[in-house]
C-alpha cells in the first residue's frame, strides 16, 4: 500500500506517453482502437464517441458539468450538455426528492399544520 501512496516522477511532457516517454502517435491509437473494435464485434462506434462516454459515466457518477466542461476542454456550458447524455435511470434522484417532499406536505396536512413559503 505504501508504494502505491509514493508520488511517482513524471518522465515526459505529454499527457499521454509511450514506455520511453515519447509521444504516443495518433495513427497507432486509431489503428489499436479499430483492431479492438473488430475483435469484439462492435459496429457504429467511433473514436470521437469515447469523448461522450467520458462526460455521460461522469455525469452519472455525480460529477458536475462544470467540472466535466473543464475536463473536456468546452468553453461553454451547452457544449457539455450536448456530450454527458443522461438515461432515465439517472433522473431517479430528482423525482425521489420530489416524492419526499410530496410525503411531507401531506403529513403536514394531516396534521393540521399549516405550510408558508
Amino acid at each position: 500500500m505504501k508504494s502505491k501512496a509514493k508520488v511517482r516522477s513524471i518522465r515526459s511532457t505529454y499527457a499521454f506517453s509511450n514506455e520511453a516517454g515519447n509521444k504516443i502517435i495518433a495513427s497507432n491509437v486509431l489503428r489499436a482502437f479499430y483492431k479492438a473494435l473488430e475483435r469484439s464485434e462492435i459496429s457504429d462506434f467511433r473514436f470521437h464517441d469515447l469523448r461522450h462516454t467520458f462526460a455521460t459515466r461522469l455525469a452519472q457518477a455525480g460529477v458536475d458539468f462544470y467540472k466535466i466542461g473543464k475536463l473536456l476542454g468546452h468553453k461553454d456550458i451547452r457544449m457539455t450538455q450536448r456530450y454527458a447524455h443522461h438515461y432515465p435511470e439517472s433522473l431517479r434522484d430528482g423525482v425521489e426528492v420530489l416524492d419526499r417532499i410530496s410525503t411531507i406536505l401531506e403529513q403536514s396536512k394531516e396534521k393540521g399544520a399549516q405550510l408558508t413559503l
